[in-house]
């Protein structure tokens, strides 16, 4: 069924489309929120989903769901990040939790790393693009942006995450 489907009846009051719209785009929210905060964070995540739930009835473009989405979950990892600097404490999470002598876990710990020391605008811009599969239109909608500062973005995200997996080693 299609996000824009499960929004409307979301707005009609069927709580099962809610559910179903949270089962299919829960790990897409889970793995943008842990990444732009290098670590899993399921208050933030939660806070995403209290959100989008409060808001569902006031989103007048049900074609629109992925970005406006998105757009939360960049609010609440924002906040979050603001909460961390006023603070003062700067929290060091593990990129993976435990270590296995598989490849592909070694790889995945790498990558991991290295996206979490990229600067935050292109850090956003690439998991937005790369890994939620989202358009340049929608990212630049996302992060507030033009779609010329979002490729110049991800141009330097490439850039700069390249210079880091080699700066790990990573030769794969």
């Amino acid at each position: 069924m299609s996000d824009e489907l499960l929004v409307v009846r979301c707005q009609l009051g069927e709580r099962e489309a809610f559910a179903e719209l949270v089962r299919a785009w829960h790990g897409a929210v889970e793995r943008y929120v842990g990444r732009m905060l290098a670590g899993h964070d399921d208050d933030v995540v939660q806070e995403v989903w209290l959100a989008v739930f409060k808001g569902l009835p006031r989103l007048r473009r049900p074609d629109r769901f992925a970005p406006w989405l998105f757009t939360i979950a960049r609010r609440a990892v924002m906040n979050r990040l603001r909460d961390a600097y006023a603070r003062s404490e700067a929290e060091q999470v593990d990129d993976l939790p435990g270590r296995d002598e598989a490849q592909d876990v070694v790889d995945r710990e790498t990558l991991g790393g290295a996206l979490a020391a990229l600067p935050l605008r292109e850090r956003e811009v690439l998991l937005l693009f790369y890994l939620q599969d989202l358009s340049l239109d929608a990212c630049a909608q996302i992060c507030g942006v033009p779609v010329g500062t979002v490729k110049s973005r991800l141009n330097r995200a490439r850039r700069l995450l390249q210079e880091e997996l080699v700066r790990k080693g990573y030769e794969g």
